[in-house]
């Protein structure tokens, strides 16, 4: 594109030149005429009669108008001398066209001038369309992961003397924290600082986090200092990734003293502490220490900050997590009374920690308020119910909250269905695990291993280990391979059985089919073998 704009005004150029010199040659022309004759030929007549290949209109009018002022000159030289035209002065002849020269060499200097403007703002517009281009292809060149190619051009356009902006950089600095290359990360912000554009808190907040990310803490907290020294005030979620990086390292004091000095720092503002407060409380109850973090509520509601529903969510996750279920739902209504309506996330923790305790009929009333209240249940929350309910052996409800879950038009993923027919098989019911199975199909949802090793384990509770052996053909006919826990529940039932011979053939094909045995299997064989030798 440079170039083609760069040839055309080489061609603009060279035909306003072309054109000088044909007007300087008629215009001499002219004047010989003018000292031969008496004739008057008007000179815009003869160009324009000449001219029959035009200039552009634009560029033609800047001729015309740097040409219009000689012309008028010329014309009134001739008709002040109009007395003289009989002596025709050799010496008059050559000082006229020596003023014409001079005059033509000015006009062609005002017009060289023109095309020069010109072309700068040409110039102007291509840099203009190539940093914007250039800008855009790094910012694509990090979202594919493309970062050496991102630098590669990041460092020609500052050969070129552009600098990318801030924007840019950060998301140079993004792309390498999240590919882990820390080095390259840290050397692109001190070129920032050495050759612009200066880093802002977005730059150092993304190179923080890549610290935490990698679970270097130190430096994370050294980048913090030195945010200060660089004249760069940090702001909330430079606290909040600082405070969750600690916590998740067990270093709560350190935590503690820097949530202290943020909300010292920001006189107790709402906006500043009610996130970076929740992260550390969040902190606390996932180490432990359940005290710090009812203390730091305490203190937050003497503050008054507002509570939001994330805040109580982390209060009520803290309680299920310790199996305290009294205080999470005291809690819980607690929020409803403060007008914070209950989330989806608020529902499904309730519905997992009464899970985890073994109180499934309050934890299915949990499920059913939830609907009342306006929030749908969610995949995870009939995943919670139903697993819960298939582990205390209440099959049958859990598959009723299954017929529920497909009648809302949402297909479970396999985990489910095999919960279930592993359910049905240890409850005896194999009838039923097979309709489940038969259903998951009709659904589009294929069978795998876990599924098949299910249905297996219940046959053979059953004793019908051919049809055991047939489920397995059944399992390779549809690309699913038997994994160790499949030759294991195969060969325990053969040596149960006294098919110690088929046992040992199963151990064969399962060494064919690069199947690691374990304790479970080798157990299983010498056992078998040592009852053998007792009956010799």
């Amino acid at each position: 594109m440079a170039l083609s704009i760069a040839f055309q005004e080489s061609q603009v150029f060279l035909r306003l030149l072309n054109s000088c010199i044909e007007s300087i040659k008629h215009d001499v022309s002219q004047v010989f005429a003018n000292v031969s004759s008496s004739k008057k030929c008007g000179p815009a007549h003869n160009r324009a009669s000449r001219h029959g290949n035009r200039l552009p209109f634009s560029l033609e009018d800047l001729r015309m108008s740097v040409g219009n002022q000689y012309q008028v000159t010329t014309q009134d030289w001739f008709s002040q001398k109009k007395g003289n035209d009989e002596e025709r002065d050799p010496q008059v002849v050559f000082n006229v066209l020596d003023a014409m020269l001079k005059d033509s060499l000015d006009r062609l200097k005002t017009m060289r001038e023109s095309v020069s403007l010109t072309k700068i703002g040409f110039n102007g517009c291509i840099l203009e369309v190539d940093y914007t281009g250039c800008v855009a292809m790094i910012k694509n060149l990090c979202l594919e992961g493309k970062f050496r190619a991102a630098l590669w051009l990041r460092n020609k356009m500052i050969l070129k003397g552009v600098i990318p902006d801030v924007i840019t950089h950060n998301h140079l600095v993004s792309g390498l924290c999240k590919a882990g290359d820390l080095e390259k990360a840290d050397k692109l912000v001190r070129e920032m600082l050495e050759i612009g554009p200066s880093p802002n808190c977005a730059t150092y907040n993304t190179f923080i986090k890549g610290y935490c990310l990698t679970n270097n803490v130190d430096k994370a907290l050294n980048l913090f200092s030195r945010m200060a020294y660089d004249g760069i005030r940090p702001n909330n979620i430079t606290c909040s990734i600082l405070i969750h990086a600690l916590c998740k390292k067990g270093l709560l004091k350190d935590a503690r003293k820097l949530l202290e000095k943020i909300v010292g720092d920001d006189h107790g503002k709402e906006t500043s502490d009610i996130i970076t407060s929740t992260i550390f409380m969040d902190g606390c109850f996932k180490n432990g220490d359940m005290a710090q973090a009812l203390v730091h509520w305490d203190e937050m509601l003497q503050m008054g900050s507002r509570m939001d529903v994330v805040a109580y969510n982390v209060l009520i996750h803290g309680f299920c997590l310790s199996q305290d279920m009294h205080n999470a739902s005291r809690y819980f209504c607690e929020m409803v009374k403060r007008g914070l309506p209950p989330d989806i996330f608020t529902y499904n923790t309730l519905i997992s920690g009464f899970c985890k305790i073994g109180n499934l009929d309050e934890a299915c009333y949990i499920h059913g308020v939830m609907s009342k209240m306006g929030v749908a249940p969610d995949p995870i929350s009939y995943k919670m119910i139903i697993q819960g309910l298939c582990i205390h052996g209440d099959v049958t409800r859990a598959s009723q909250f299954l017929v529920r879950m497909l009648k809302n038009l949402m297909v479970p993923e396999p985990l489910i269905w095999n919960v279930i027919i592993d359910g049905h098989g240890r409850d005896g019911d194999i009838g039923k695990a097979f309709f489940i199975r038969d259903l998951m199909l009709s659904f589009g949802v294929l069978p795998n291993v876990f599924t098949y090793n299910a249905l297996i384990h219940a046959q053979i509770k059953e004793g019908n280990i051919f049809d055991a052996h047939s489920t397995k053909k059944e399992m390779l006919s549809t690309g699913v391979y038997p994994d160790v826990v499949t030759y294991n529940l195969l060969i325990g039932a053969a040596c149960s059985f006294g098919f110690f011979h088929s046992a040992v053939w199963l151990y064969d094909e399962m060494l064919r089919r690069g199947c690691e045995p374990d304790e479970i299997t080798r157990n299983a064989l010498i056992h078998a073998q040592m009852r053998r030798r007792k009956h010799w």
